[in-house]
Order: structure tokens, then sequence, then C-alpha cells
């Protein structure tokens, strides 16, 4: 995969943006570091929870915006979403499996950036990813033309991780 994101940088404000929306670009240590200490100040539950929510609501803004920027719907844009995940560095966003009328999704992610961030850790390490695949298949559902192909509300887990020894993280959508 050939990242090929479309990056301007205000020469007065050196602001970056993609696709209209204002990016930051920061080292994955850095991002690693700040995201590991909040996770051992809070406590793991906590901090999940936390992450699960802001990212739901940043993933559903994101969706709206990139569907008016490139005059792209339903699951084109869940699509969308998932490519430039993994064009900026996140992991290797697939969908396995998805059928928006049940809000039904398993999404596998390879390459995460936490666990190559933290390759001497164990267990479950991409939780804050949990929380953008639902916003996402919420957004889908929301904008959907029929009201009557509308699935129910999504939650989002990860069902397995590469942090635990597997050949993906795997999230369910339901």
């Amino acid at each position: 995969m050939q990242p090929q994101l479309p990056i301007e940088v205000d020469p007065d404000t050196g602001v970056w943006t993609t696709d209209a929306l204002p990016m930051l670009y920061v080292p994955r240590h850095f991002f690693t570091n700040n995201h590991v200490a909040v996770e051992e100040a809070l406590g793991r539950e906590t901090y999940a929870g936390i992450l699960y929510k802001a990212g739901y609501k940043s993933a559903y803004h994101w969706c709206d915006k990139e569907a008016e920027k490139h005059g792209i719907a339903g699951m084109a844009v869940f699509e969308h979403y998932l490519k430039r995940l993994s064009q900026r560095g996140w992991g290797v966003f697939t969908i396995a499996e998805a059928d928006p009328a049940t809000s039904h999704a398993r999404i596998h992610v390879h390459h995460s950036s936490f666990v190559l961030a933290q390759p001497d850790k164990h267990g479950k390490l991409c939780y804050m990813f949990a929380g953008w695949f639902a916003g996402a298949m919420d957004w889908v559902n929301d904008t959907a033309p029929d009201s009557a192909a509308r699935g129910p509300r999504s939650t989002s887990i990860e069902t397995q991780c590469t942090g635990e020894g597997h050949a993906c993280c795997t999230f369910h959508v339901a």
C-alpha cells in the first residue's frame, strides 16, 4: 500500500491538513508513551471507556466530513476510513465481513501501531480502536437513505490481539 495522502501545510500557521481536516504529525513512540502513561494513571478500564467514547465521536465526525468532501456514502465511507487509518500508520485495517443492516462487522488489523511500539507487552493492546469502528458503523446507518435499512446502534470490542500471539487483531462490531 502506497500512502498517497494529500497533505497541505499552511505556510502562515504551520497547520497540516488532509482532506480538509487539521492533522497532527507525531512520532509513534511519542503517542504510545503518552497513551501508556495515561493508562497507568487512570487504570485501563477507566481509560478504555474514555477512549471508546472519544473515538466513537471522532470517527463519526470524520466519516461525516469525508463523505461530504469526497461525495461518497454508506460503506464506501467506512472503507475509506479504514484505508486512511492504514495510510496514517495505525496499522493495516481490513474488513473481514460487514453487514450494516445488522450493524455487524469484523475488522482485522495487521501491524498495529500499539503492538509494534510495545514489543515486550502482551495482551489486548489495541482497545483504543474499538470506539472508532462503532462510530463509523453508526454513521453509515444514521445516514442510510432508507430508514428501514438502518441497523441498530453498534458496539465494538477487540476479541483478539497480535499482542496475545494471534496473526492479527480482530474487532467485532455488533
